[in-house]
């Protein structure tokens, strides 16, 4: 397979996965589409260097990241937040597990939140996305301990954000 076709065959596969990180990294709207963009740019000029053997998505996961804090320092802002599940498809599930899911997804987007972008991306990557944390530290450009930290921060972030809906439900 010649570079073009590999790079369109990793554009179709994983754009839904890059979208949904930047997602998760809290980009909405039209810069996420920019973004999305810019990680495939980035993504194909460096392809000639990067190792098949390892797996793709914690590599663009961490291209991603990247545009995402540098977006942020030039802009000097905080990304805004889109409601989570605007354009939900119709399944086939009550309305009432509909309903269930959608509020907690947005629960976790609301702890996610509470993460500053160096924790979250940790967070993400290994809570949601499932990645070993050598694989992390490793996309992320960070030594193994710091990777290790950021964790146990961002867990505790999330826990914390728990325990206040929990304090706050029991009243």
């Amino acid at each position: 397979m010649d570079a073009a076709a590999e790079l369109t065959a990793l554009y179709r596969a994983e754009f839904p996965y890059v979208w949904n990180v930047l997602f998760r990294l809290g980009v909405s709207g039209a810069e996420r589409d920019d973004l999305v963009q810019e990680t495939f740019a980035a993504a194909f000029k460096q392809w000639a260097r990067y190792d098949r053997s390892r797996p793709v998505k914690p590599w663009l996961f961490g291209i991603s990241y990247r545009l995402v804090r540098d977006f942020r320092r030039k802009r000097h802002t905080q990304l805004e937040r889109e409601p989570l599940n605007d354009e939900m498809p119709i399944d086939a599930r009550g309305a009432d597990e509909v309903v269930a899911r959608e509020q907690g997804l947005k629960l976790v987007q609301q702890a996610l939140d509470t993460m500053n972008l160096e924790q979250r991306a940790v967070f993400v990557m290994h809570e949601i996305d499932g990645h070993a944390m050598p694989a992390i530290a490793e996309e992320l450009a960070i030594p193994l301990n710091t990777a290790y930290s950021r964790l146990r921060l961002a867990r505790q972030d999330f826990n914390a954000f728990a325990e206040q809906l929990h304090t706050e439900g029991a009243r």
